[in-house]
């Protein structure tokens, strides 16, 4: 075939007139480059190619990874896991081989995605986002996701995002927001784990972690220095009163000196707050996940103690009046899951209380009925939002704006098994959550998310809103 036929063939000629035309008129000194990005927006981008491969993440856990091609090149995705997968959230699909990775790999899900989404996506437009969403959703056919997995699909649907808003040629969190209509881009308040305890570190503190949230920064550059300073304070206050051999971490990057008193963990960071000088505008947050150490209808505050006394259950109630007595003690504002997960009745009852922002973790799974039975209860006054709970953009994007919707705050969370991608920081940004939980500020995988919103606040110039005081919707 000649050259001749060829351009006649794929009718090439006139798109390569066209884009000489433009360059004579742009008056280009380097007419080549511009003709070649003249061609590149003048074709339409379709999805090409899905490639997806077991990774580890941030645990030594496997986790599935996507390379997704269009037009305009390849778009990358990982996803994270958390502990445990509870009933009302989407489904992690591990193959449960004992032998492999003790059942934890995920070569089902790639699977997959290389032989059933790949082939169900081909040719569709990565700006579509619903679109795409919905046909892995269809091709699924189960309420969890069970049969595809929810961290192959997941994997796909970020990935498709990212090539969306490269068609687009817009950043990634203005996609987002385009897509969402979402119009006030809004940098989030960091909930900085300074201390782990619970499932995420080895030692006696029942509840899971103690964080900080510097809502008195004037930009996130600023918050991320406060958050920095502190952390490193706080090691000095745990060398001096229990010695270096206490500055171990747990799984999100917080310290887990061994202690086991609520009230001492507070101390430890009091102490640290005030020694950076910045007092009154760094505030306290609270991860209790009493879920993990409720017995029944009782909470066993010393669940992780060795030879314990058991003289430490507390009711329901005992619960409220050291929480009370916690806000009134300490500048805690934020309390996530502070009853267990099907304790409606007492999230109810403290929630109505007012006294600081109650957070839905394992109430609401990030689900749309569990979601709505909040709303209509008022239960909590604050949603946390795990994508992978959800398990797809799209799906992600309307619980957001269903709590919203209920005058609800919310709150972009990672996982405890984590990778590099950084795709809820962009996720953040672009929905105005105006709070986001990404670990301490340490270690790469939580710094990725944390050093994203550090270019993107630097990319939106004299534009860059931080959320601030305002970091909460009030109920």
């Amino acid at each position: 075939m000649s050259v001749q036929q060829y351009l006649e063939k794929h009718m090439l000629s006139r798109k390569i007139e066209d884009a000489v035309n433009a360059a004579v008129r742009a008056k280009t000194l380097d007419p080549v480059i511009f003709i070649s990005h003249h061609m590149r927006k003048s074709v339409p981008s379709v999805i090409t190619k899905i490639k997806a491969r077991q990774i580890l993440d941030s645990r030594g856990i496997p986790t599935v990874e996507v390379d997704l091609f269009t037009n305009k090149g390849m778009f990358r995705a990982s996803v994270p896991s958390g502990d445990t997968t509870g009933m009302y959230e989407a489904v992690d699909l591990r193959d449960g081989d004992k032998g492999t990775f003790l059942g934890n790999s995920v070569t089902r899900a790639v699977k997959n995605i290389n032989e059933k989404i790949s082939e169900a996506l081909i040719g569709m437009d990565p700006t579509l986002q619903p679109q795409i969403d919905h046909a892995m959703i269809d091709l699924d056919k189960t309420e969890k996701k069970g049969e595809l997995g929810a961290n192959a699909i997941l994997a796909v649907s970020i990935a498709a995002c990212k090539a969306g808003a490269a068609e687009k040629e817009v950043p990634l969190y203005k996609h987002i927001a385009d897509i969402s209509g979402e119009t006030n881009l809004t940098l989030p308040v960091p909930a900085f784990t300074l201390i782990s305890g619970g499932k995420h570190a080895g030692n006696h503190l029942a509840i899971q972690e103690i964080m900080i949230l510097p809502v008195g920064a004037s930009r996130f550059e600023e918050a991320l220095q406060m958050g920095s300073e502190t952390y490193h304070h706080l090691k000095a206050v745990i060398t001096e009163k229990y010695g270096a051999h206490e500055c171990n971490v747990g799984e999100d990057g917080g310290f887990a000196p061994n202690i086991s008193s609520w009230k001492e963990g507070l101390d430890l960071l009091k102490e640290a707050i005030g020694r950076t000088g910045y007092n009154d505008r760094i505030k306290i947050a609270i991860d209790v996940a009493a879920s993990d150490f409720c017995i029944g209808t009782k909470y066993d505050l010393e669940k992780k103690v060795p030879n314990k006394s058991g003289q430490n259950f507390k009711s329901a109630e005992d619960m409220i009046e050291m929480y009370k007595e916690l806000c009134s003690e300490y500048p805690v504002v934020s309390i996530e899951d502070p009853f267990d997960k099907e304790d409606w009745e007492h999230v109810k009852h403290f929630s109505s209380l007012g006294i600081c922002q109650v957070v839905g973790d394992d109430l609401l799974m990030s689900n749309p009925k569990r979601i709505q039975r909040a709303i209509q209860e008022s239960s909590c006054n604050a949603l946390l939002l795990k994508v992978n709970q959800i398990g797809t953009v799209t799906e992600a994007i309307e619980v957001v704006r269903q709590a919203k919707e209920a005058n609800m705050g919310v709150v972009t969370s990672h996982r405890c098994g984590e990778t590099e991608d950084s795709f809820i920081s962009d996720l953040s940004v672009g929905l105005a959550t105006g709070q986001i939980k990404a670990g301490a500020p340490c270690r790469g995988e939580r710094l990725a998310k944390y050093n994203q919103l550090l270019r993107i606040e630097e990319e939106l110039g004299d534009q860059a809103v931080y959320a601030g005081q305002d970091w909460k919707v009030s109920s």
